[in-house]
């Protein structure tokens, strides 16, 4: 069996205050991309993943849900990755929700819906948003999710600056937590809100607020050559601009190669 794994992106990302579990609260909209990696999955007499060694969740999504299957089984996952790694573009993320879904797919009775949604809650906040199709509102850690009716006719560009290295996603929230950067948490989450119920067209999505989390120049960048939004994914690094028309972000694209490397995609409804 095999499926594609897209990225997803942030395209707004409200960060409060540290929540009992160790978590944060979070309101984010999650969009799923046209760039993705591949994923095969079949039954084998152990759990393995080959095509690229620095797998973690995959192999832990298939132990997770062997634990589950009754009777057992194992499987050998196969990733061929086009998703840029550690870029805030939820790849491995991805990768282990689709390896989920397929290895579901081959027991005699598969797990339930909501079942499979805990179960990838448990390997990250975002795994379950990869398990639905469309656009979503994540709220709580981010794995509490609600669609969302946001347009997907525009263009994306994305670019991994030169040089950058993610930083752990720890360290991002330290860091937050260190400026007090929930401060406010309860007017940026309502604002996140109220600007979502007037997004009608493409270029009403600029009025959501920025990220939390990180920030770049390069967003100002990619606005001047035209992008009607831009913004940082995720905790980073890459950053994205949205555009109208194929033409206007070829052309961005041209001279964002100087800033990194980059890859022009568009919205997907679904893996």
């Amino acid at each position: 069996m095999r499926a594609p794994a897209p990225a997803k992106l942030n395209l707004a990302l409200v960060v409060g205050p540290l929540r009992q579990d160790g978590k944060h609260e979070v309101v984010t909209v999650y969009q799923r991309l046209g760039i993705a990696d591949r994923i095969d999955v079949e039954l084998a007499d152990r759990i393995s993943v080959d095509g690229f060694p620095g797998d973690t969740l995959v192999r832990t999504a298939l132990e997770r849900l062997a634990a589950h299957a009754a009777p057992p089984r194992r499987w050998r996952a196969r990733i061929e990755k086009h998703v840029p790694v550690a870029a805030g573009l939820g790849g491995g993320s991805s990768d282990a929700a689709t390896a989920l879904r397929l290895a579901n797919a081959t027991l005699e009775e598969p797990i339930p819906p909501d079942e499979l949604r805990e179960l990838a809650a448990e390997l990250g906040a975002d795994v379950p948003f990869f398990l639905e199709d469309g656009p979503q509102v994540g709220s709580g850690d981010g794995s509490l999710l609600g669609p969302t009716d946001v347009p997907q006719d525009f263009w994306v560009l994305l670019v991994l600056p030169n040089g950058a290295a993610k930083p752990s996603t720890a360290s991002v929230y330290r860091d937050f937590d260190a400026r007090d950067g929930a401060d406010g948490w309860e007017e940026r989450r309502d604002a996140l809100f109220a600007a979502l119920e007037n997004v009608r067209r493409p270029r009403d999505l600029a009025a959501l607020p920025p990220n939390d989390l990180a920030s770049s120049p390069l967003a100002e960048e990619l606005q001047a050559l035209g992008a009607f939004r831009a913004d940082v994914t995720g905790a980073g690094p890459t950053v994205y601009g949205l555009f109208h028309h194929r033409s206007q972000a070829k052309a961005a694209q041209r001279v964002a190669k100087g800033f990194g490397r980059t890859w022009l995609t568009a919205p997907a409804w679904y893996g």
